[in-house]
């Protein structure tokens, strides 16, 4: 059964405050236009739950299918240790991994997992489900209210933020660092494509700016991009991107005129994709650079808010080939080969 307001209301004193105004996951997900809206204008919806004892996490509602009671779990062998099993989710086989083991907390003992509850998402071009011990509600918040983890903490602690609800800290999880770890991506450039690559030419002129706040994703892109032999300038959120592109458009060498393209992902603490992507076009000096939103949201409400903004690209995360086309693609665009 899906996730109502008398299950929130239910959950809200398992340790977290109590909720006095509970709106349903149906409701908050039923208009893609709503929430579109939201993207568009740097905000976000943020699923909040717990794992273990009173820490809070989040998750961007537009990952987010539904929330439902933990249903029957198959065991699969050999599996990593934090996939409980796969179900049958209205005709769907969907992998259900403990959050919490997964980034090295306390999973749920056996038998705690009836009690749990699942958060179905889609991202990364699948479907899966999330264990956790309990969820709380749906908040709006600004990107601008999303920090980055505090200097200091270590690249693995599947963080790529943190933002302030009501006096609690609500930790965003690295999705795409889980999902590497736990199930594996692909990670080099298939041999056909690389020989393609290898008859395009001289491009080590040419640069890349990829900003991402996932770790993780950051160095996924990077590697693409060094295996083709394409240099590249990694930062971690819109408002860096954007920093460092007129940074270089005011230096004397015109740094700017080096940018093969900005690769961005949409989510990201202080400037979304989409703010960043609508920033560059009123910037005259940066306008008419290629712009590709790479993200792990899924919907095809991306496509429309490619156009919205003005974006050249959409990818759906992570694929190295794809990428690698779209790379190529823009360098014979540039060399007058397309």
């Amino acid at each position: 059964m899906a996730l109502a307001a008398q299950d929130l209301a239910m959950l809200a004193d398992n340790g977290f405050k109590k909720i006095y105004e509970i709106v349903s996951m149906k409701d908050v997900m039923s208009t893609v236009d709503a929430r579109t809206k939201l993207a568009g204008h740097n905000r976000l919806e943020l699923l909040i739950f717990g794992l273990d004892g009173g820490q809070h996490f989040g998750i961007n509602v537009f990952k987010v299918r539904e929330v439902i009671r933990c249903p029957h779990l198959t065991r699969v062998p050999k599996a990593h240790p934090s996939i409980k099993g796969i179900a049958d989710v209205r005709g769907h086989t969907l992998t259900v991994i403990d959050l919490a083991e997964s980034i090295g907390m306390r999973g749920l003992a056996p038998d705690e997992v009836e009690q749990a509850f699942v958060v179905i998402t889609e991202y990364n071009r699948a479907v899966q489900g999330f264990l956790v011990r309990a969820v709380d509600r749906i908040v709006n918040l600004s990107w601008q209210e999303i920090m980055p983890p505090p200097a200091g903490t270590s690249a693995n602690n599947f963080l790529t933020a943190v933002a302030r609800v009501d006096n609690h800290l609500v930790e965003i999880v690295d999705v795409e660092q889980i999902f590497s770890n736990v199930v594996g991506v692909a990670e080099h450039i298939s041999e056909d494509l690389m020989g393609e690559i290898a008859q395009s030419g001289a491009h080590g002129n040419m640069l890349v700016l990829v900003a991402d706040d996932s770790f993780v994703a950051r160095n996924q892109v990077k590697n693409t991009l060094d295996e083709m032999g394409v240099r590249s300038v990694l930062v971690n959120n819109g408002a860096d991107a954007l920093k460092t592109l007129k940074k270089w458009a005011a230096s004397p060498d015109h740094l700017i005129n080096q940018v093969l393209m900005v690769i961005s992902d949409v989510e990201m603490p202080t400037m979304d994709g989409y703010t960043l992507t609508a920033e560059i076009r009123r910037d005259e000096r940066l306008q008419d650079l290629y712009v590709v939103l790479h993200t792990s949201l899924s919907g095809s409400f991306n496509e429309s808010m490619v156009q919205r903004v003005g974006a050249n690209r959409f990818i759906p995360k992570f694929h190295p080939d794809e990428l690698a086309k779209t790379v190529l693609g823009r360098i014979h665009e540039v060399q007058g080969l397309a």
